[in-house]
């Protein structure tokens, strides 16, 4: 069975929350990523406490002909983050996106550091990829009751 911790991405681009959405935006373009986690260390660790997206630069700033320069990813992340923890089945990842109608969700560990970020994407890839061994398996069984019939 897979896990989340076996297909996120384990490289984020991480920020703090007062990293302003301009250097934000810099840094998405520097990394060529569409999401920054938002970290707070705590003794050397980083435990996820916001995310915000490019869509989130465009409309809660870029729209809204706020200060990009002044403004800060703390400002305008939303509270409450969804996480998910490395060690749980890839369907509970999907019910969590698919319920929260989320499209990018930090991993973490038992201890609630941040482990990698799983996209929408690397988990329809995952479950695709399931569903294709599922139906080899599947037609293997009836190749072998039509050769034993």
């Amino acid at each position: 069975m897979n896990t989340i911790g076996m297909i996120c991405q384990r490289e984020v681009v991480c920020t703090g929350p007062e990293t302003t959405v301009q250097a934000a935006a810099k840094l998405m373009r520097t990394h060529h990523v569409g999401s920054l986690v938002i970290v707070a260390l705590q003794d050397g660790r980083r435990r996820p406490v916001g995310i915000v997206t490019d869509r989130d630069l465009v409309i809660e700033v870029i729209a809204l002909d706020l200060e990009p320069h002044v403004l800060t990813v703390g400002d305008i992340a939303l509270p409450g983050l969804v996480t998910v923890w490395e060690g749980e089945a890839l369907h509970a990842a999907a019910d969590i996106m698919s319920n929260d109608c989320i499209r990018r969700l930090p991993v973490v560990s038992d201890s609630g550091d941040l482990v990698g970020i799983l996209s929408f994407d690397d988990l329809l890839a995952a479950l695709t990829m399931q569903l294709s061994e599922m139906t080899v398996v599947l037609g293997r069984g009836r190749e072998q009751t039509l050769t034993a019939g």
